[in-house]
């Protein structure tokens, strides 16, 4: 008796399908038994015995198609890979190029790499290059100490007579509203003329200097002009440098005034807004100027901060951040009657750009409330210094108190905690104009080996939460020759447009006593820096002999990479140091956490592991051996890894003495030969000095035939190596093309194009006119299909990529193909390398047809098909059964490469989840797939809207009526707060408007550095033929898989869907944003609720990020500079900040009612200068 089949509503027109025997089937139906019944859920892909799929009964008096046997699905899978290995025999030309290759066996040398060897020379050479940097250094540091030392400070200069370029000069006459337009400058500022210099990707004067003065500094102040007096004398110093190194770049002196002077002159890259740069804020100068520090920042949010000065407070918090390195740690409390911390770190963390960024935005969300408790946010801070669990800077250790003011000393705390040796600093910040006694606050800071600052307005900011690295630089200067040590910085943006670029740095320290028998003067002039950019190291490494997937790398003491192919930052000109931790430049894993650590710890190494990397294209993940090996950078912070696979421990290098075949070979390069010989790509590599670059290929290689008229291979202005290479490579793929491609037809095995690509940088294409449609990168080092084929054995398909959001492809003319490669491998007397990918393209529409037909149970498509009658049945196949049965090939990354779709052709590159989505969740359910997540920290995110920029509303004290009553209250800070918070919304109404900040120095709008979340799919442990089962409620799919032998394909047979409850869930490959989260902003009162808008805006870091909060609880391994200097016996800690106290007055609080009554302005505030203890 026939089994009734399964069903799902309505059924299909077509060949009556027959049902398999399920164990649990209900009761047998009636009418309707040629359908599909529902039935009870199973578990989601529930694996089958084989046995269990055969047992399939036809309906008496019907035609019937069963789904096809396992069997049959392995003998259509062997069908495929014998069709796909003989195409690539005929065409490819794996063999014939091998025999090519060793019949020229005369015109080529094996090389090898030694991986110690190369990584110690590599090595050699950069610490040569940075020790040249370093001598110029110290010969600037010393002459700049001999100069302020004998320079006679002058009280009475005059800006006339100070002459320099002033290097906003320019900018600021093109400026109509600049200050110094408006009043007219006093100083006699020198007009240049530049050149233009690709060295400096500039315009340049070698003549002179160049100064720059932050905005926010009063250029005319008696301080600065004294410090441009005598920085003038540097100029010489800096022009003998580069006589004796003219490969120096920036040389540059940051003054802790805040004055830059920098050789050569070049004009400043003015922003289009206001300059906030400040030499000091710059990594470097904060690197060079004070050692390590351990920083805890508490905030008085008690009932009397409100309006204006909490958001002082927010902006200091802020602005103190930014002078932290990623050397430094820091935490970050609000206190009131009691501290707590304002994020979720409970400790002292790494002061790095993610963790900065979480306090920032923590910051806004305080709110002030409750009475001030001095104590309870001390005892927090000392207890956060004190704890040794943690790792931390162990170096300067200091808290920065940010208050409206008080009367409590909390003596009985300092006595408890930091007396009597006083090891941790204490800086007070009284914020705000109030009537509160300051000197509390200053007796603080004095008694603790710290300094009082006032920030009575917003312009004060700036300058006084950076002035404590004075302070905290008088252990150094005191120290003298010791501390005078040249310290290498993470990799940042430079900011007058050299791209990435590490700095050395020096202190430069004041000499000066005040007279005979007088203590030593403390005072850090400031610091000395020139700049190596990062090409300038790359250069020193191996450029081609380590292959296309090997590479040089190095890393800092943080782990932070220097130098690595994925260093690839997408936002340039902020100011944050790019740090990306080798960890995150490749996939992690427990043998580079080991590698990473014994690199920081200064050790050699050599270790080969199995490993994941991630393709070129970030779409696909390949598991590969590779051989590390390890060195360090002498009189440096910095190792030096090798990567190499085993494949490139041999390379090639030609030989080519014989002139006459240089030129038989150079004349394929030709156009004119391309119609016979195919047309050729030349990687756009350096292979002389005089030839032009071009991003289009054909003008590059018009420029690289121009030149190579004049010069010949064996040029000293060329690179040998590479030319030998070229010319070498085009020869042997000429050969190629006369000994197979030439008397194929191609269109009789439905192929575009054959192609082959070599280590030497040629990409030949044959026929001539499938180059119009090939779009792989000409250099076959940055192709992905490359890559991917010397690192996998077999054959490597590669679809056209396509994205969800683009429109699908169009299938006109034939021209949407289909990429096969496999990698050459020679072995030459033992020796085995891999120099050359060949492969076919292969025409998408006729594949897809033939692929229907070698899975079906034809041998060919005239062939008619099997009828089944009343007493027979018959399979599916994927040709005659094309409605109810799917057939595809997946490629190891989960993209779609065929189908018997025809629908489904122009989707044919796409992420098979947007194809087949409840399909593709059953395979990796399943195993034939393994998912990896990581995460790219470097990538770049549009502004975001407005909105409320994340910020909690402003916390506004408003007093009760029992408080206007009462005398006492309207003497007390509250009324004072209250007047001033109303004056100020008054008369600098913009300042209560949260706007987002412009970034220094940027002259567009400041793209954001944020997380990128990456999901990528590549073939799980399932090798073998696979059957099961996908249940989804009311009905059920059948599906078959298999791995296809020498490739990177998958073969799947499934039932078609025919239930909607089947779409369940679905697997995403593509990139999504992660922000760190901002804290919620307090509702508004009484709210009018809102629909929520849809957007492309970021997902928040709890759902698709790494939560900082977490990954703070497990730092990575890293060690801070090995020298500190936080303390010395003969420190004078006198000088500690002076301020004036403001007591209440009726009669003031009086006179600003009126003033505010009658709406007239106050007073203006007086310019910021440069600090009054700079006097030198």
């Amino acid at each position: 008796m026939a089994v009734p089949a399964r069903t799902c509503g309505a059924s299909r027109p077509g060949p009556a399908r027959t049902a398999f025997l399920w164990h649990d089937r209900g009761p047998r139906p009636g009418p309707g038994a040629g359908r599909r019944v529902a039935r009870p859920p199973r578990p989601l892909s529930l694996l089958l015995p084989p046995l269990l799929l055969l047992p399939l009964l036809a309906a008496p008096g019907a035609s019937a198609y069963s789904f096809p046997q396992q069997h049959t699905m392995q003998h259509w899978a062997r069908r495929l890979e014998q069709e796909i290995d003989g195409v690539m025999r005929i065409f490819g030309g794996v063999q014939q190029l091998r025999e090519i290759y060793k019949d020229n066996r005369n015109l080529f040398e094996v090389q090898e790499n030694e991986p110690q060897k190369l990584v110690e020379k590599v090595a050699g050479d950069i610490e040569s290059l940075l020790d040249r940097k370093v001598q110029a250094l110290k010969r600037l540091a010393d002459a700049a100490e001999n100069f302020q030392k004998a320079h006679r400070w002058q009280d009475n200069i005059k800006e006339e007579d100070i002459i320099y370029y002033d290097a906003k000069a320019d900018a600021e006459l093109d400026d109509p509203e600049s200050e110094d337009v408006e009043k007219g400058s006093k100083a006699s500022t020198l007009r240049l003329d530049f050149i233009e210099d690709s060295n400096f990707k500039n315009k340049v004067n070698y003549s002179y200097t160049a100064v720059q003065i932050p905005t926010d500094i009063y250029k005319g102040s008696t301080v600065i002009l004294n410090e441009l007096n005598w920085t003038e004398a540097l100029e010489n110093v800096f022009i003998e440098n580069r006589r004796q190194d003219p490969t120096l770049l920036w040389q540059v002196f940051g003054s802790a005034t805040g004055v830059t002077r920098y050789y050569p002159a070049t004009p400043w890259r003015a922003p289009k807004k206001i300059d906030l740069y400040d030499v000091r804020r710059r990594p470097w100068y904060i690197q060079g100027a004070s050692s390590p520090k351990d920083m805890v920042i508490i905030v008085d949010v008690s009932g009397s901060v409100s309006g204006l000065t909490l958001k002082l407070m927010k902006t200091s918090v802020c602005e103190m951040l930014d002078t932290l390195s990623d050397d430094d740690y820091v935490n970050v409390a609000s206190f009131n009657e009691k501290a707590q911390p304002v994020s979720c770190f409970t400790h002292l963390v790494q002061a790095n750009v993610r963790n900065k960024k979480v306090f920032k935005e923590a910051v806004q969300g305080m709110v002030a409330k409750g009475t001030t408790g001095y104590k309870a946010g001390f005892e927090y801070a000392f207890d956060q210094l004190q704890n040794s669990n943690i790792t931390r800077a162990n170096c300067n250790k200091m808290i920065m108190m940010f208050t409206d003011g008080g009367e409590d000393r909390v003596q009985d705390v300092f006595e408890k905690y930091n007396w009597p040796n006083r090891t941790v600093r204490v800086f007070t910040f009284s914020v705000g104009q109030h009537n509160y006694d300051v000197t509390p606050l200053q007796w603080m800071a004095c008694a603790n080996k710290g300094y009082y600052f006032e920030i009575p307005s917003i312009g004060a900011i700036r300058i006084n939460t950076q002035e404590y690295l004075d302070v905290l630089g008088r252990p150094m200067v005191l120290a003298g020759k010791e501390a005078k040590q040249v310290q290498w910085t993470n990799v940042y943006e430079d900011a007058l447009g050299l791209g990435l670029v590490v700095t050395g740095t020096l202190p430069v320290f004041n000499l000066t006593q005040d007279g005979p028998g007088e203590k030593k003067n403390q005072l850090i002039l400031g610091v000395m820096g020139i700049d190596v950019a990062l090409n300038d190291i790359k250069r020193l490494t191996p450029n081609y002999t380590l292959g296309a997937n090997g590479y040089v790398f190095a890393i800092d003491l943080n782990g932070y990479v220097l130098l690595h192919p994925n260093l690839k930052p997408q936002t340039t000109n902020f100011r944050e140091p790019v740090t990306l931790d080798f960890l995150d430049a490749e996939l992690e894993d427990e043998n580079k956490e080991e590698i990473r650590r014994s690199m920081i710890d200064g050790n050699k190494g050599h270790k080969q592991i199995r490993t994941l990397v991630k393709s070129l294209d970030e779409r696909y993940i390949d598991e590969v051996m590779r051989n590390y090996t390890w060195v360090p950078i002498r009189s440096t912070n910095y190792s030096l890894g090798l990567v190499l696979p085993p494949y490139s421990t041999f390379y090639l290098q030609a030989n080519l003495s014989d002139q006459i075949l240089q030129v038989k070979y150079f004349e394929f390069l030709l156009p004119s030969s391309f119609e016979s010989e195919g047309h050729v790509f030349i990687a756009p590599r350096e292979y002389c000095k005089d030839l032009n670059a071009s991003d289009n290929n054909t003008e590059f290689l018009k420029n690289f035939i121009e030149l190579m008229e004049k010069v010949t291979p064996d040029s000293k202005q060329c690179n040998n190596f590479l030319l030998h290479n070229l010319i070498l490579d085009t020869g042997i793929t000429q050969q190629l093309v006369e000994r197979v491609w030439r008397d194929q037809d191609l269109n009789t095995y439905s192929l575009l194009a054959v192609f082959a690509a070599t280590d030497g940088g040629i990409t030949r294409v044959f026929p001539n006119k499938a180059a119009e449609d090939w779009t792989e990168n000409p250099e076959p080092f940055n192709a992905s299909f490359y890559r991917r084929s010397l690192d996998n054995h077999g054959y490597v398909f590669k679809p056209p990529h396509q994205d969800a959001l683009l429109r699908p492809l169009e299938l006109e003319n034939d021209t949407v193909g289909i990429l096969v490669s496999t990698a050459v491998e020679l072995s030459l007397g033992g020796r085995t390398l891999r120099p050359a990918v060949v492969g076919v393209k292969l025409d998408l529409e006729a594949w897809a047809e033939k692929f229907k037909v070698l899975a079906s149970n034809r041998t060919h498509q005239d062939q008619p098909q099997k009828q089944c009658g009343p007493s027979s049945h018959c399979e599916m196949d994927c040709d005659v059964n094309n409605e109810d049965l799917l057939c595809v090939l997946i490629d190891d990354g989960g993209f779609l490469v065929l189908s018997n779709q025809n629908h489904q052709w122009d989707q044919v590159g796409r992420f098979f989840s947007e194809v087949d989505a409840n399909l593709m969740l059953a395979l990796y359910n399943n195993s034939f797939y393994t998912r990896k997540e990581s995460y790219d920290y470097q990538a770049a995110c549009a502004p975001q809207p407005p909105g409320n920029l994340g910020a909690a509303p402003r916390g506004i004290f408003v007093p009760t009526i029992a408080d206007f009553l009462n005398l006492a209250w309207w003497t007390s800070a509250a009324a004072w707060s209250l007047f001033q918070q109303l004056l100020y919304g008054l008369i600098y109404h913009s300042w209560f408007q949260a706007e987002p900040a412009e970034a220094e120095g940027n002259p567009e709008v400041r793209e954001s550095s944020c997380v990128m979340k990456q999901t990528q799919y590549y073939f799980g442990s399932v090798n073998a033929s696979y059957n099961a089962i996908i249940d989804c409620g009311n009905c059920s799919r059948l599906f078959h898989a298999q791995r296809l032998t020498n490739t990177n394909l998958l073969f799947v047979v499934a039932e078609k869907p025919l239930c909607s409850q089947c779409e369940a869930g679905r697997l995403l490959q593509k990139e999504t944003h992660c922000i760190l989260p901002a804290p919620p902003p307090a509702p508004p009162p009484a709210p009018r609720p809102l629909l929520a808008a849809a957007s492309l805006t970021p997902h928040p870091c709890p759902a698709d990020g790494p939560e900082q909060c977490e990954l703070v609880q497990r730092p990575r391994y890293r060690r801070g500079p090995h020298i500190c200097f936080d303390y010395n016996a003969t420190e004078d800690t006198s000088d500690c900040g002076r301020g004036a106290s403001f007591p209440p007055s009726l009669g003031v609080l009086v006179s600003l009612q009126l003033l505010l009554l009658l709406g007239l302005p106050p007073r203006p505030q007086p310019q910021v200068h440069a600090h009054a203890s700079r006097r030198l």
